[in-house]
């Protein structure tokens, strides 16, 4: 009966060598770099022109950290964090999919992103556990310049300090942990500022990730970025209204914010775009020459007066334009390149071959230098909202990329088992 037994199990052995290394091999058919440029019409239904961001609350579950100490050595206590989660955690706890979003955005990944997480989609909530949470200094729920400082009972404002892109990583990864009980993340998403916390996710030593998914950043902020951040907040700053960032709640910088706001909003499309939504039209052609109002100074005026009704916060702004400049994978971490390589998780990078706010060429350099990386570039005139707006585009990637690192996650389990049958029958064999 031991013979039988031993020989049963050492065809049950070769049985899943056979299909680890079946396995194996699909996995492997991913390059390590694979350029591809996809080329058609803007998928923008109204001349590519559309709100990146649908309707923005601050809804969801709060989890909350009693102390939190932030990299400028501050710490904050009673630390909210606002998230949202969909779809079902698995048996085995591996199925959990961070979602990270960009500057302005909220947990509510599923209003603002529905294209490419939900039901059917690439990040798909009938097989993924989807966790999205609101930024670390953001106004939709996690503590920020608005929320209650413990120790004076007042808003934090200005006295809130600066935070940075790993301070937010390190504050969500602990949430993960200890909130809803997950060691480790299947994937971590996210682009632009997203993309920026997705790649720090791989850095953090709070769980496991087993891949990620950079869109439309790169592994530090440029001095071109921090420019364009910089003139955002000095349009805050030139508000009489901003009180170096103590203002009072019913009279905020209300005009400087919307300056920002609309700085952003050239820096997000691209000179084709404008002008092909735009043109040289004007509201009234009936009014004299120098009282004329070009489309395009209606648009831009209509998206900030829009981004104050969004009740976003001025030192909110403030503090997360700083925390994007904060990006820099290998601070303090040694060399920016091989830090880079040191990066041993799976990774896809996406470029929008337009966006002059994050080119091209950084999600070039992210891919070369990722230890394992697959990078696509998508032809699309929509610049660095492409990211967003192209999402119909982009998921057939994000889809495939996933789907491959599910096939490496069922390789590992099957080469444990096959360890765990051949333990067992050197044991047996030692007992004949």
């Amino acid at each position: 009966q031991a013979s039988i037994l031993c020989d049963a199990m050492h065809a049950t052995a070769r049985s899943a060598r056979r299909l680890a290394v079946i396995a194996r091999s699909a996995a492997n058919r991913q390059p390590k770099l694979a350029l591809r440029q996809l080329s058609s019409q803007s998928s923008g239904g109204d001349g590519g022109m559309q709100d990146e961001y649908a309707n923005m609350d601050d809804s969801g579950e709060t989890f909350v950290v009693p102390s939190f100490r932030v990299e400028a050595g501050h710490v904050l206590k009673d630390v909210a964090v606002r998230y949202q989660t969909f779809g079902t955690l698995n048996k085995n706890k591996n199925n959990t999919v961070v979602v990270c979003h960009a500057l302005t955005g909220n947990a509510a990944v599923q209003s603002w992103w529905p294209a490419m997480v939900g039901p059917g989609c690439a990040v798909d909530t009938d097989r993924y556990f989807v966790v999205c949470a609101n930024v670390l200094g953001s106004c939709y729920g996690t503590c920020g310049p608005t929320s209650i400082n413990p120790d004076t009972g007042r808003r934090y404002g200005s006295s809130f300090p600066h935070v940075t892109i790993r301070d937010t990583v390190r504050l969500h990864a602990q949430m993960v942990r200890d909130g809803l009980g997950v060691g480790e993340v299947f994937c971590a998403i996210g682009g632009s500022m997203g993309g920026m916390q997705a790649l720090e996710w791989a850095m953090q030593d709070v769980v496991n990730l087993r891949s990620g998914v950079v869109l439309a950043a790169g592994g530090r902020h440029t001095p071109w970025q921090i420019g364009v951040s910089e003139l955002q907040r000095q349009a805050i700053y030139a508000d009489p209204n901003y009180q170096g960032g103590d203002y009072n709640e019913q009279n905020p910088p209300a005009q400087g914010l919307a300056v920002a706001r609309q700085i952003a909003m050239v820096s997000y499309r691209t000179q084709p775009v404008y002008c092909d939504k735009f043109g040289r039209a004007v509201t009234d052609e009936t009014k004299p020459l120098g009282e004329r109002t070009f489309q395009v100074e209606q648009y831009l005026r209509y998206q900030g007066a829009k981004f104050n009704k969004r009740n976003f916060d001025a030192q909110s702004y403030v503090r997360l334009t700083q925390q994007m400049d904060s990006h820099d994978v290998a601070r303090g971490r040694g060399d920016y390149l091989k830090v880079l390589g040191s990066i041993r998780t799976p990774f896809l990078v996406v470029g929008i071959k337009s966006d002059v706010l994050y080119p091209v060429s950084e999600q070039e350099e992210l891919a070369s230098y990722l230890g394992r990386s697959e990078l696509h570039v998508i032809d699309s005139p929509e610049g660095h909202d492409g990211f967003l707006l192209e999402a119909p585009r982009i998921s057939p990637f994000v889809e495939r990329f996933l789907s491959g690192v599910a096939v490496e996650q069922e390789v590992r389990q099957l080469e444990a088992r096959v360890q765990r049958l051949e333990e067992a029958m050197a044991t047996n064999k030692a007992r004949l």
